[in-house]
């Protein structure tokens, strides 16, 4: 177990070293939280041309298991939490490609939508910015949110408001 846990913590060592020396990974930004390898402190500053989350900068945490990378990690939003259909009130992230590598007992993703070995922490961050700029009202875990998105389409912008609001306060002007 021991050997496994040294194995796990240089791939996250590697991974995390790779990702701050990335050239391409612009509004990404990451460190440990404690000098924990298996605790990632992320910054994700999301550029003006996502039209809910644009200028906002948000702090996450990304927590991994032991058994990472044949397990996935959790992604946590701190304060403030984005008002998002796919993050719960206490700031977890729902996406399918952090769900364990199983079948959906609800039928609703299918196992090639979730976590796989391949996904990096740099996959990871990339799909979360994909997520803000469009989410998935399909299973939400903020279903106020994704009622308030579906409305957003037929012209009510209290979604909008929400968002720009959060956005602010990730800006500390609120």
């Amino acid at each position: 177990m021991a050997q496994a846990l040294t194995g796990t913590a240089g791939l996250l060592s590697r991974q995390l070293k790779e990702m701050q020396k990335a050239k391409d990974l612009p509004g990404i930004s990451c460190g440990l939280v404690n000098n924990n390898v298996f605790e990632w402190e992320v910054m994700l500053m999301i550029n003006d041309d996502c039209k809910y989350y644009g200028g906002g900068n948000f702090r996450c945490h990304l927590t991994f298991p032991s058994t990472y990378p044949l397990m996935p990690p959790t992604l946590t939003f701190k304060t403030p939490i984005p008002f998002h259909p796919n993050i719960y009130p206490d700031g977890k992230l729902c996406i399918s490609i952090l769900h364990p590598p199983e079948e959906d007992q609800y039928g609703y993703e299918k196992a090639s939508e979730r976590w796989s070995p391949v996904q990096t922490p740099e996959t990871i961050l990339l799909s979360v910015i994909s997520l803000l700029h469009s989410p998935n009202d399909e299973s939400p875990a903020n279903v106020e949110a994704a009622r308030l998105w579906r409305e957003e389409k037929n012209g009510d912008k209290e979604f909008r408001r929400r968002c720009r609001k959060g956005v602010r306060e990730s800006l500390g002007e609120d």
